[in-house]
């Protein structure tokens, strides 16, 4: 599932760190940066962790300020981060059937509109780069829309474009499952890619003006997407694959291609997307909790959840979790614009979508660190902007202009089952 887990007791007894330090050097340049661009994220998840925190109340509770075992996002660290347009992921579990899938993102589309509609000082709809815009001049957080996950369409392209009626500004083409149109990244391979139907898929999104996202899909998928778009792509939250092996991550050869799109890559800040240390570990330490308690027959300790548990502690004690830290997170955003160009980076957090964060970015309050690491650097001022709104706004913008010249195409029709024609 996921969600954002507790953090340790130790972050838990220490209070939010300031997004910068009084006395940081860099905090005046940034604060003149983010005056004059939005700082817009590719992929936040807090309206899932509200649900998943709070269920049915999270339609009246307090969000100025959450507690940060649960949360990494509440209003006032979004103005402490100096937020000023977030994609608000409405994600949904992929293992749900997919009509299934269908309500839960509608209730989750609603959730993004009934914050926007009761915290209006703060929050603004928007759905194009000029809107986003005027909302970040206006003095509100610009609120865009992400639809996580294909199955969340239901192989509709008209359930698609209700999305798109609804604020939607992107699909993600897979989310961990390969889908009967699209494989995954982190699930066998069916279809080589897409199939025909998922190049429709594609096709329509163009058309409506949607970004087509690619994170979370497989390297075929990827090079399918790109083959057949007309409007740049999005990596909505992804990292290099030359940096850390994850297959959630873009190799050199899909980053030189998204550079010839005009595509972004923003960047994720999973620790197992960050780290390859941290990969290695998280899947050692995940082939060990089986092994201690792997149902249904196997398992050292089947049945014997405590013993299960003390083992695994034992097993931590003795294999401390690597630390991911800020400068691993530069390290990435540098490798990307080196590979595909300064003008081809962004920022994906994925916040409250996380079970750990890396050290001192605990919360959606933490840009600020990690743009003044890029500083120190040696980042200017205009390659700052750009990573921390520019180019995702370029993107934006050509995909409308697509979208203006398919105006006079006919909106997507068929199926699943008439475009993929059976061999």
């Amino acid at each position: 599932m996921k969600h954002h887990l507790a953090l340790s007791l130790a972050l838990l007894s220490t209070p939010a760190l300031a997004a910068t330090s009084p006395a940081d050097p860099y905090a005046a340049r940034i604060a003149k940066v983010l005056a004059q661009t939005p700082l817009i994220d590719g992929h936040n998840d807090w309206p899932e962790a509200l649900l998943d925190n709070a269920g049915e109340s999270r339609w009246t509770m307090d969000l100025n300020r959450l507690p940060v075992k649960n949360y990494d996002t509440d209003i006032e660290r979004l103005r402490q981060g100096k937020v000023g347009g977030q994609f608000w992921s409405v994600y949904v579990s992929a293992n749900l059937p997919e009509l299934e899938q269908v309500k839960a993102t509608l209730a989750q589309i609603a959730m993004v509109h009934h914050f926007a509609e009761r915290y209006p000082d703060t929050f603004r709809l928007a759905t194009t780069a000029a809107q986003a815009r005027a909302a970040f001049k206006a003095g509100r957080i610009a609120s865009m829309i992400g639809v996580e996950g294909g199955g969340q369409i239901d192989g509709s392209f008209a359930v698609l474009r209700t999305y798109k009626s609804l604020g939607a500004g992107y699909l993600t083409l897979t989310h961990s499952r390969t889908i009967a149109w699209a494989d995954s990244a982190t699930d066998n391979p069916q279809h080589g890619g897409l199939t025909p139907f998922g190049e429709a898929v594609v096709g329509e999104l163009n058309r409506l003006g949607m970004l087509v996202d690619l994170s979370h899909v497989s390297e075929d998928t990827m090079l399918d997407a790109l083959r057949v778009t007309k409007a740049p792509v999005i990596f909505s939250h992804s990292s290099a694959r030359a940096l850390c092996d994850h297959p959630r991550n873009v190799s050199d050869a899909v980053l030189k291609q998204v550079a010839a799109n005009g595509g972004i890559v923003m960047v994720a800040f999973a620790p197992n997307y960050i780290s390859e240390e941290r990969r290695v570990w998280g899947a050692a330490r995940g082939a060990e909790q089986a092994r201690y308690n792997a149902p249904p027959f196997g398992g050292l300790y089947i049945g014997q959840p405590d013993k299960a548990k003390a083992a695994l502690a034992d097993w931590d004690k003795a294999n401390p979790e690597p630390v991911v830290t800020i400068a691993q997170v530069a390290d990435h955003i540098e490798h990307i614009a080196k590979v595909a160009g300064v003008d081809h980076v962004g920022l994906g957090g994925d916040y409250d979508g996380l079970p750990a964060l890396p050290k001192d970015m605990d919360g959606v309050e933490s840009y600020p660190r990690l743009l003044a690491e890029l500083m120190r650097r040696g980042w200017s001022d205009a390659d700052v902007a750009k990573l921390a709104g520019g180019n995702i706004l370029r993107v934006m913008e050509a995909a409308e202009k697509v979208a203006v010249t398919m105006a006079d195409q006919p909106p997507a029709s068929g199926t699943i089952a008439t475009i993929d024609v059976k061999k």
